[in-house]
């Protein structure tokens, strides 16, 4: 049996904000999942893996795939043909009170962020070389014993800028509700118990990874699969540690899984490596691309859009081609069921609450053999919502800052086709008939005048409607860094019926973002 689920996108509406101080990025939609199947070659090579993985990309992955397999596939879910890497991650299930386990919807896919952060004083960094594997987060990890929430990146000093502490600190937890600000990316770094996410995030979570972007220059795996790589001090920005010299694209996952829909109904949400905290999630990284073609990109792919339209480079993929990208299972899963009306969890791993570390499996270390029961009780902690950081004209970004956000409305048969809005040195153009376009803004809090730590915060929403006409989602984009906002007015949108993007919003709006010279 193949196993392919596609993303529950029919239209689109894209969003986005630009003002970065990287040289470039890019982000890779994966639409489609190639597969969803308990497959990891990474901790278990040649056998079934412990726990269920969503999967995206190459065709060829398999439960002993390498490099050369996947470059030899004649398939990718993602969109651009060239990229037969694969991006995967444990899935979301819902248990309810009857013991029967549902597998949560995953809204759009997931986007795979290439962020291209040179050390400091370069102006250029390496791409993945071929046969280059990383994992990143820590599958047993059940507690999380720092401040809560992070202290201000400004005291990222001792225990705070070693990696233990930045590989905890690199899980994002987003509750949804378009409704108010957004949160800032990476702020939760555990997933909400069931009753707050019912009571408070309405269009379901965004689960959030940063992968390490610091190479010790040699190994291109290592045995535990994460000691050739390390943590830049601020995670996603700053200085790499002694030992790891060479920089790497700064890989950053995004996935939405639809919470919301459980709204109302008991029971409990647990990620597919039995963990119910979020401490545990983790995610896999297995380099495809030609490394002289990947390189050319890093090099090439500088618009600052970050659209992979963008880039001369990529040959993007039609909605049939990377939708129809499907793994060919082992026969000993091939009938596996992992949607619903299950019994357990696929693979039957401990439901382990903590704050003990659990024992699940690991790279390089032994299968367990105390699978299925509970252990340990969940205690999450309290952080509420908390809204990103809005700047005025006279404010530098700070972590967690949102700022503005354009709407543009787009129509596709199928799948979302992503819509960058480009930075230009022209106004935005007012809405017409045919393309609506919204201005969003957000009054200012005010900013400690310590807060000057530079950094950057992307992150991904989005906002599904059901109608007459199928499933609409709005795709909300933001990406960040140190900036200075001229802000043209004031006036906020008012929805009346649709989402953003159907044509309920009226405003008209300009902006002009200007960056340390450069004006958008």
């Amino acid at each position: 049996m193949r196993v392919s689920n596609t993303a529950l996108v029919l239209k689109a509406t894209f969003l986005t904000v630009l003002t970065v101080q990287v040289d470039a990025f890019w982000r890779m939609p994966c639409r489609s999942r190639s597969g969803i199947a308990r497959i990891d070659p990474l901790v278990t090579n040649g056998s079934i893996a412990e726990h269920v993985h969503a999967i995206h990309g190459s065709g060829s992955f398999g439960i002993s795939a390498g490099y050369e397999e996947l470059i030899a596939s004649d398939c990718t879910s993602c969109e651009v043909s060239q990229d037969k890497s694969v991006y995967w991650h444990p899935a979301l299930y819902f248990r309810g009170d009857d013991g029967e386990y549902t597998l949560v919807d995953q809204v759009g896919g997931m986007l795979a962020y290439y962020l291209l952060y040179p050390n400091a004083g370069n102006t250029s960094l390496s791409a993945f070389p071929a046969g280059f594997e990383m994992i990143a987060g820590d599958t047993n990890q059940r507690n999380f014993t720092y401040p809560v929430p992070d202290v201000e990146k400004s005291l990222w000093f001792g225990e705070y800028a070693e990696q233990p502490f930045l590989r905890q600190a690199a899980l994002g937890f987003n509750c949804l509700n378009y409704a108010k600000t957004p949160e800032g990316s990476l702020y939760r770094h555990f997933l909400p118990d069931k009753a707050y996410l019912d009571a408070n995030c309405a269009d379901g979570v965004r689960f959030e990874l940063m992968f390490p972007s610091c190479w010790n220059g040699k190994d291109r795996t290592s045995k535990d699969k994460k000691s050739h790589v390390a943590y830049p001090s601020q995670v996603m920005t700053g200085d790499c540690p002694s030992g790891f010299p060479e920089r790497l694209p700064s890989l950053f996952y995004e996935t939405i899984w639809a919470t919301n829909a459980f709204k109302g109904k008991s029971g409990q949400f647990i990620i597919s490596n039995g963990d119910p905290t979020g401490y545990g999630y983790h995610g896999d990284f297995m380099m495809g691309w030609d490394e002289a073609f990947l390189q050319s990109a890093v090099n090439t792919c500088t618009n600052l859009s970050g659209k992979i339209e963008d880039c001369p480079l990529f040959d993007i993929q039609s909605v049939s081609d990377f939708s129809s990208c499907e793994l060919d299972l082992p026969k000993a899963i091939a009938n596996e069921e992992v949607l619903s009306a299950l019994p357990a969890i696929p693979g039957n791993p401990m439901i382990a609450n903590g704050p003990g570390y659990a024992a699940g499996a690991t790279a390089g270390g032994a299968m367990p053999t105390n699978n299925g029961g509970t252990t340990g009780t969940v205690v999450a902690p309290t952080l509420s919502y908390t809204p990103g950081v809005s700047l005025a004209s006279t404010e530098t970004y700070v972590p967690g800052g949102i700022f503005a956000a354009k709407v543009s409305s787009t129509s596709e048969a199928g799948f979302a086709a992503l819509e960058v809005a480009d930075p230009t040195p022209t106004p935005t153009p007012s809405p017409s008939p045919a393309q609506a376009t919204t201005l969003l803004t957000t009054s200012a809090p005010s900013v400690p005048a310590t807060a000057t730590e530079d950094g950057v915060v992307f992150s991904t929403e989005y906002r599904t409607h059901s109608g007459a006409g199928g499933v609409t989602v709005d795709a909300l984009v933001w990406v960040l860094d140190l900036v200075t906002v001229t802000d043209e007015g004031t006036a906020l949108p008012t929805q009346t019926g649709g989402v953003y993007g159907n044509g309920a919003e009226k405003k008209k709006r300009h902006l002009h973002v200007h960056r340390r010279g450069g004006h958008f």
